[in-house]
């Protein structure tokens, strides 16, 4: 096992679905799955064969218990996770058919993890032996004492040299404590070194004047590379040198067909990876921490080759869309078996 330690931080919720493709208007029955953002990535990571802990903080009852169990099944360290609290955050899930989108409804208000505040986790001590921490930008979208956990890890994680990541993940209906995202995420991200999103999320985060559009209809139509070359120069000015950026570029034109592919920018370079056409998705939640687990995975397995490393996150994200649920439970050998797949059906270059 690669002796690399990541760890990861955030909320988990417990996911409540629909059967089939019932809207929530049309049923009594639901089922219950664990996932959030950053415990996708965790496990995605644990999955991948990487020494995976992830620290968020839970209520002390049934639920959460459960909740343990599954984390811990697929090999997540859970040793680091604070409780107290009332609840478990929840949200409700429309699965999205032909025309029709998915479709989410967030009940995680007074949350055990919407109630953190500093100093309830010893980061001293979750980060010692670690390499890598990992966070998101939802955390910091849900109030002040949130934001301020977030930046108080992130101080302790550069402190010990510990290299960190970031997807962005913007909820805009997240942010309602009066902090605009880019000013409170100013200072996160000064101490941050390789970060996913996309490109309106980008836009927010730093401020830039505009994101190119993805909406190329087959795997094969060409990318508008030197659109994107300017965006991420002007990304670069505006976060300052020596980071390294991953875009996520999706286009859903049905429910059951998604292209999908990346980009990678770093020092003025821009590679682009292989675009995958996607024609039966199976679940599409969870498909951007997919792909920032498998950066993380690229970038720790593939030091010297960014272009692999793209290609590992955009094979990793490519595969959840075949998974049901949150949680990418692919192996790192099914994502290279992609990765190194040529004229396969429904795949081009």
């Amino acid at each position: 096992m690669n002796q690399h330690r990541i760890v990861s931080f955030g909320e988990v919720l417990l996911r409540l679905t629909p059967p089939g493709y019932l809207k929530l208007s049309q049923t009594n029955t639901f089922a219950a799955t664990f996932g959030g953002s950053e415990t996708n990535c965790a496990v995605s990571l644990a999955r991948f064969g990487l020494q995976s802990d992830f620290i968020t903080r839970l209520p002390k009852n049934d639920i959460a218990e459960a909740c343990l169990g599954e984390l811990r099944s697929y090999g997540l360290g859970t040793g680091h996770i604070v409780f107290g609290g009332d609840r478990l955050g929840l949200y409700y899930y429309e699965n999205p058919a032909a025309q029709r989108v998915s479709k989410v409804v967030y009940d995680r208000a007074n949350s055990s993890f919407s109630t953190l505040k500093p100093g309830m986790i010893d980061w001293e001590q979750a980060f010692e032996g670690a390499s890598w921490f990992h966070w998101s930008g939802i955390g910091p979208g849900l109030n002040q004492d949130t934001a301020d956990v977030t930046l108080e890890a992130l101080r302790i994680a550069k402190r010990k040299g510990l290299t960190v990541s970031c997807d962005l993940n913007y909820r805009k209906n997240l942010w309602q404590y009066g902090k605009p995202a880019q000013e409170a995420m100013a200072p996160m991200l000064a101490l941050t070194d390789v970060l996913f999103g996309t490109a309106s999320e980008y836009k927010v985060a730093y401020g830039v004047s505009s994101a190119p559009g993805y909406k190329v209809r087959t795997a094969e139509e060409p990318i508008d590379l030197e659109s994107y070359a300017r965006f991420f120069a002007e990304v670069e000015k505006s976060s300052g040198p020596g980071k390294k950026f991953f875009i996520a570029l999706r286009n859903t034109l049905d429910a059951n067909h998604h292209i999908l592919t990346g980009l990678f920018y770093a020092a003025g370079k821009l590679i682009p990876a292989r675009t995958h056409a996607i024609d039966h998705v199976v679940d599409c939640v969870g498909v951007g921490d997919a792909f920032a687990a498998g950066m993380i995975y690229g970038l720790i397995n593939y030091p010297d080759d960014d272009a692999s490393a793209l290609e590992f996150a955009v094979a990793a994200a490519t595969l959840k869309n075949t998974i049901y649920g949150d949680f990418n439970l692919v192996t790192a050998d099914e994502v290279k078996t992609l990765m190194k797949a040529e004229g396969s059906d429904g795949i081009s270059r």
